[in-house]
């Protein structure tokens, strides 16, 4: 139960910081027409999850318990993307260059997808 606490309490952090930066961000280049704002958001969360990893992978300079806060708590509720581009970078990293590529491509095509079906599944019922 503690580990879930520890990950809703970085997951509460992390939102709110989404939420706060994607708004900036949208406001200073005041677009409707592309969602800078999420873009910064993704750019950003992928940049910390592999400096984080990067010094977690050499260093060891986090206890469990802090990965758990910061990597699923802080940047999960920050941005899933960057979850998707750390473990697509580890799979190419460690030689698995068919998982990562399997990844990308489902990800982006099953993910997609889901939204696609859902919006049509929201106007039929």
């Amino acid at each position: 139960m503690l580990k879930v606490l520890i990950v809703g309490a970085g997951g509460f952090i992390g939102s709110a910081c989404r939420y706060m930066l994607s708004g900036w961000v949208h406001k200073i280049l005041d677009s409707a027409s592309f969602p800078y704002g999420t873009l910064a958001v993704n750019i950003g969360g992928c940049f910390f999850i592999g400096f984080l990893g990067g010094l977690s992978d050499t260093r060891q300079v986090f206890a469990p318990e802090t990965r758990l806060f910061l990597f699923i708590g802080v940047l999960g509720g920050f941005t899933t993307f960057s979850s998707f581009g750390y473990e697509t970078f580890a799979l190419a990293r460690d030689g698995e260059i068919f998982a990562a590529l399997s990844n990308i491509f489902l990800q982006m095509v099953l993910c997609l997808s889901a939204v696609y079906l859902g919006n049509i599944t929201s106007k039929i019922l």
